[in-house]
């Protein structure tokens, strides 16, 4: 680099498939993209999150239940742990020692009861295990069968079946 060049090395991700044109279009407002700049080639800086932006509309979107809702396209919270477990004050000291586990290692803990958003409960617990980086799942006096059926990012706690 001198002060009238910029030199560049660049190299392509033969793994990684090109986003055609017409995908592109679809949000360009949001890369800061003018229509004119479709039909030429130039290089371009832009003040946006490349990587957030492809993501965020390069995704699937996420098919939709019918008794609860789910955000269009995940969104994992790094920070976030749910805990999941009975409503109920006999796990009160289990979640306590969730909660300074998590906030030791840097992660906040949180269950559905702590968040009263929603109407319904279950629409808090999804969101929760949704957004959650781990779920941890106290299955205390549950039936076995139940932690077949848990998400992959799940980790089981149980003091007996």
């Amino acid at each position: 680099m001198n002060e009238h060049n910029i030199v560049l090395e660049y190299s392509y991700d033969l793994g990684i498939p090109p986003i055609p044109n017409k995908t592109l279009e679809g949000f360009a407002a949001e890369l800061d993209i003018v229509k004119f700049e479709f039909h030429r080639t130039h290089w371009s800086v832009k003040d946006v999150d490349l990587y957030r932006t492809l993501l965020k509309n390069s995704q699937p979107r996420r098919q939709q239940p019918k008794v609860f809702q789910l955000a269009e396209i995940e969104n994992i919270e790094p920070s976030l742990v749910s805990a999941m477990m009975p409503f109920s004050s006999n796990f009160n000291a289990v979640y306590a020692a969730l909660k300074r586990t998590a906030e030791s290692v840097g992660l906040r803990c949180r269950r559905a009861d702590d968040i009263w958003e929603n109407p319904a409960v279950i629409q808090d617990v999804v969101w929760l295990i949704d957004r959650s980086r781990v779920v941890i799942c106290d299955c205390t006096g549950r039936n076995p069968k139940f932690s077949t059926k848990l998400a992959s990012r799940t980790r089981l706690v149980a003091k007996s079946f």
